[in-house]
Order: C-alpha cells, then sequence, then structure tokens
C-alpha cells in the first residue's frame, strides 16, 4: 500500500491550503462563466460556447489529483495510483490547451474585441491555474518515491508532454479520449513528427516554445505562491 499523510498536505515544506485554493478557483471560474453567460445574452449566440467545455475538461485532472488527496492512505493501493495517475496524465494538457484559444479572438464581432479578449483570457487563465495546481498536488503526491532532483526532471517531462499535448489537440485535432477510441490514427500522426523532425520543424518548434513558456509560468507562479504562503506562516 502506499503511504500518504491524510490531513497535513505540503508542498516542499508548505502547507497545501485546499479550502482557499477552492475558494480562489470558485470566484474565477465563476467570473469567466458570467462574462460568457452576459455575452450570449447580449449578443443572443451561442458562440464561444465551447469555453465552457475546455474548462470542464480542464478541471478534470485537478479532481483527479483532488480526489487522490481525498483517499485514506490504506484504500490507496498501487494499481490504482498507476491507473489514475495515467489518466491524470492524459487529461492534464485540456488545462494548458485554453491559452491557444485565444486564435478565437477575432472570430466574435458580435461584441467589443476588448470583452472577447478578457473573455477569453480569463477562461485560459483558470486553465492554467487548475493545470498548475493538479500538477503540483501530483508532484507531492509522488515526493515519498522520487528524489527532488528527479522532481524536476518530473516537472519538464510533463511540461513537454502538456505542450505536445496542445499540438496534436489543435492542430492534428485529437481529444484525450482518442487514445482509446482512435489510438492508431492518433499513433500513425505522432510516430509521423518523430520520424521526420526536419519536415516538422515548425510543429517542434511550437512544442518547445510552449514547453519553456507552460514551465517558466509554472515556476513563476508556484515561487510567489511559496514566498507569498512564507509570509503568512
Amino acid at each position: 500500500m502506499m503511504r500518504m499523510a491524510n490531513n497535513d498536505r505540503t508542498i516542499e515544506g508548505r502547507p497545501y491550503r485546499s479550502q482557499a485554493v477552492e475558494n480562489t478557483l470558485l470566484l474565477t471560474g465563476g467570473f469567466s462563466v458570467l462574462l460568457l453567460a452576459v455575452r450570449m445574452i447580449v449578443t443572443n449566440s451561442i458562440m464561444f460556447g465551447f469555453l465552457l467545455w475546455n474548462l470542464l475538461l480542464a478541471y478534470v485532472p485537478y479532481a483527479i489529483t483532488k480526489w487522490l488527496f481525498r483517499q485514506n492512505a490504506e484504500k490507496l493501493n498501487r494499481v490504482k495510483f498507476v491507473m489514475m495517475f495515467l489518466l491524470w496524465l492524459i487529461f492534464l494538457p485540456n488545462s494548458f490547451y485554453i491559452i491557444t484559444d485565444l486564435f478565437h479572438l477575432d472570430e466574435g464581432t458580435a461584441a467589443p474585441q476588448w470583452f472577447n479578449l478578457v473573455l477569453i483570457f480569463s477562461f485560459a487563465w483558470n486553465g492554467l491555474m487548475l493545470g498548475i495546481i493538479s500538477l503540483q498536488q501530483m508532484r507531492q503526491l509522488l515526493e515519498p518515491f522520487i528524489s527532488i532532483k528527479w522532481r524536476w526532471v518530473f516537472l519538464y517531462l510533463v511540461m513537454g508532454l502538456n505542450a505536445f499535448g496542445i499540438y496534436i489537440g489543435r492542430y492534428l485535432r485529437f481529444n484525450s479520449w482518442d487514445v482509446i477510441t482512435n489510438p492508431f490514427q492518433l499513433a500513425g500522426d505522432i510516430v509521423y513528427l518523430w520520424i521526420h523532425p526536419v519536415r516538422n520543424m515548425e510543429e517542434w518548434g511550437m512544442i518547445g516554445c510552449f514547453t519553456v513558456l507552460i514551465s517558466l509560468v509554472y515556476q513563476s507562479i508556484e515561487k510567489i505562491g511559496w514566498r507569498h504562503s512564507g509570509e503568512e506562516s
């Protein structure tokens, strides 16, 4: 059985404040949904309704790590943890994928562009927060099993997979469930990308840039959060 404490959760020695996190996510998520509802009512259009669906998908990895935290140590065996970890890994790119919804900024002409910007950015921010918090939680869950050095390796590998997932979703138009429903086509397109790196230099450039971007965003928010946590203590 995996041994983990049930109550006091810490991230690199600092407490994980679940209620504060929940309240913040509820506030920012509610603001995004309110903006979307106002736009739909005023413009009489469901355009940008996909943002709500993308946000729900972004919530899945957070829900998984939240569920793992709430399990009693004696109930959390290795097989269950590995299965939930793989499911988490498949859905995690959805949290960062919402950044690319900014591509749709010029499509909604029925509302002012500044409103569309605030709307899309607010959803993208929520997706980022869900992904970052979920990744923090997963790193914490893995702390008893990997050293500090390997935790950083794990972080960059996951961020690389997130960027890869963003490319697959935005440009190849696959979804997380295509791992099960359309695995052969998905695998074929991925293999082509790997065996022809020169032909796909732009694609790899995009993946590399997004890897660096979301890694920097993660580290920036994480360190600011830790410093704030230390000041409150």
